[in-house]
């Protein structure tokens, strides 16, 4: 198996800088669409044999140096007793957004084995298939809580700030059932074979600082540290990090994945040489000419070099739809050459 990412992620020497793609399984390839036709967004992701020829696509086209399970962060908040849909103009909506003390109480801890066992299913038969590690996942408690209190998406957070700041007895119990849901559902997963995990907090970046230490941060701690016994390293992304770096240091996480609008270099110094640092394009910098677009990853490979424990090569967030597939491989190539990988011609 090539483990060079697993190396990485340990903060051992490297041959050359990994690189995965978040969203690297999606829209982007022709190959995903062709599978799409047949099926709608949720059949995929419960239907192992389907689940995992999707996770494979990525990791045969453009080389990448992990794969990640494809499934979405809102599979356990379904399982958690939300009614989920996945709307094509509007997203995921959810049935009866949680506000009250009795919503809360309706919701239950779901058992991943038994409420989510197509998951599970779906690792085994990747790891039966993979010549590359693979990365399980889970939405943080602050991220799925945006969901299931707004309904869906959300511009400005209204309804979850108005729960966080006037109702903090719901607020902190649904973060406590999240937890207890994620810690069972990656422990799960680990055991299913996930050579790693990845706390994917794509909202926290919408709290200020403070409030990211009080309604966030303590919940993504108590999640890595019941998880370290699983011997799995963990990987921590928070999009809309710069203000927060100081404090998702403080985290536990072996990895720290990071969006673009913050300098690596800058926030590699922030977080230490003892942490491992993932990132950090622009998605849509592969919109850019292949010169132009070599220019930025050596950049990044540059200031990230030797100012953390590791690094990992990504982009600051998923790929976009729009994105040439050629242009992916592109990337892959570029941080394999420029870090030192020869690629046979």
């Amino acid at each position: 198996m090539n483990d060079t990412f697993l190396k990485a992620l340990r903060g051992e020497e490297t041959p050359y800088t990994p690189i995965w793609i978040m969203r690297q399984a999606g829209r982007y390839l022709k190959e995903y669409r062709e599978v799409r036709e047949g099926v709608d967004f949720l059949t995929l992701c419960k239907t192992p044999e389907l689940a995992a020829k999707v996770s494979l696509q990525p990791v045969d086209i453009l080389g990448v140096d992990a794969a990640i399970l494809f499934s979405d962060i809102l599979i356990p908040v379904e399982a958690m007793g939300m009614k989920l849909e996945f709307s094509e103009k509007h997203g995921p909506v959810l049935s009866e957004p949680i506000r009250s003390r009795a919503l809360l109480e309706k919701l239950t801890v779901p058992d991943p084995e038994d409420d989510m066992p197509f998951v599970m299913e779906t690792i085994k038969l990747l790891k039966s298939q993979l010549k590359v590690p693979l990365i399980g996942f889970s939405g943080a408690p602050f991220t799925l809580a945006t969901y299931m209190i707004e309904g869906g998406g959300s511009k400005n957070f209204l309804f979850t700030k108005r729960v966080m700041y006037q109702n903090h007895g719901v607020f902190s119990g649904l973060m406590e059932k999240i937890s207890d849901t994620v810690i069972s559902y990656l422990r799960a997963q680990i055991r299913a074979g996930a050579d790693t995990v990845q706390l994917f907090d794509t909202w926290a970046g919408v709290l200020s600082p403070d409030d990211y230490r009080v309604f966030a941060l303590p919940y993504v701690k108590r999640i890595i540290k019941e998880l370290k016994s699983e011997g799995a390293p963990i990987i921590y992304f928070v999009n809309g990090c710069a203000g927060l770096l100081k404090d998702i240091k403080t985290s536990g996480a072996d990895a720290i994945g990071i969006d673009w609008r913050v300098d690596i270099g800058e926030a590699a110094r922030t977080l230490g040489k003892k942490t491992v640092i993932q990132g950090n394009l622009d998605p849509c910098a592969l919109l850019l000419p292949r010169e132009i677009m070599k220019e930025k990853v050596k950049d990044i490979l540059d200031k990230a070099r030797g100012a953390a424990k590791g690094h990992i090569f990504n982009l600051g967030h998923g790929i976009l739809p729009e994105i040439p597939v050629e242009n992916a491989k592109s990337l892959v190539e570029l941080v394999h050459e420029l870090s030192g990988k020869a690629i046979a011609r």
